[in-house]
């Protein structure tokens, strides 16, 4: 396997397809780097040196007991880019790793980076606070604690209708893709899975998106049932000087599998321009 190890040990594991302008995917919670293998595939065919990586504690990467935090996802994912002396990097996080995207542009600067895309993102704030009022109530994100710490099994294998959207009239989505995305998902340690509740339901992104000074893509589904379209993508969109906002109508979480071909389009017409 192809790993960096980072400065306090941690072992991530990483792909890295193709040649041209580097393009580094960001992964959702529960899963891993395989979520983007439509992308990879479609983004590395059409000239782009596509890396994708597991986040510590998910996937082929090492299961630390600490470091669940986006200051230290932003160091990781800073070490990676570094030690593969990537410049004029196109960075995309799909959900929580929408929160990497925007803690690296805020912690690290755009000194490496071209462009920005967040993709059904949890960015800016998810929870509900006294001065996030429209936020999500602290207690579904208990919720999905006690769901992890009862049987984490059977809480992901529902959570991955609500993720897809198979539940919904009209899915495509097999059983064979809900069956990999429940794979994916019991890849990551428990300690990881459940530290990152908190990470990318309590951080706080706003001061990160008003030091955005690349050009930025966010898209969202109005249908997702996961992040919410108005707390998060919209007030995103309107939070970054200059960003293309494009909204998917009615679709649910996972464009990238769902709306893959939309998706890889918008992708690589945004990297292009």
């Amino acid at each position: 396997m192809t790993t960096l190890t980072t400065s306090d040990g941690t072992q991530l594991y990483y792909k890295d397809w193709g040649s041209g302008q580097p393009i580094i995917l960001i992964h959702a919670w529960p899963l891993n780097a395989d979520m983007w293998e439509y992308q990879m595939h479609f983004l590395a065919s059409n000239g782009y040196r596509v890396i994708a990586y597991d986040r510590r504690g998910f996937g082929r990467s090492s299961q630390p007991w600490g470091g669940y935090d986006y200051d230290s996802f932003a160091d990781d994912l800073n070490e990676l880019i570094e030690a593969l002396e990537l410049r004029d990097v196109i960075l995309a996080g799909f959900s929580m790793g929408g929160g990497e995207v925007a803690r690296y542009i805020g912690r690290h600067g755009s000194r490496r980076i071209a462009k920005a895309a967040l993709i059904s993102s949890v960015t800016p704030l998810m929870i509900r606070r006294d001065d996030h009022p429209e936020g999500a109530p602290p207690e579904i994100f208990d919720g999905i604690r006690a769901g992890i710490l009862t049987d984490r099994s059977d809480f992901l294998d529902k959570f991955g209708p609500l993720l897809t959207g198979s539940n919904q009239e009209g899915s495509t989505v097999s059983k064979p893709m809900l069956d990999w995305t429940l794979a994916m998902g019991l890849q990551a340690g428990i300690k990881g899975t459940l530290d990152c509740i908190a990470a990318f339901s309590e951080t706080d992104f706003r001061p990160d998106l008003k030091k955005f000074d690349v050009p930025t893509l966010v898209i969202h589904g109005s249908g997702d049932a996961v992040v919410s379209f108005e707390v998060t993508g919209k007030a995103a969109a309107a939070l970054i000087t200059g960003a293309q906002f494009k909204v998917y109508e009615g679709a649910p979480h996972a464009l990238y599998f769902t709306h893959k071909d939309r998706l890889n389009e918008d992708l690589l017409a945004f990297a292009r321009s």
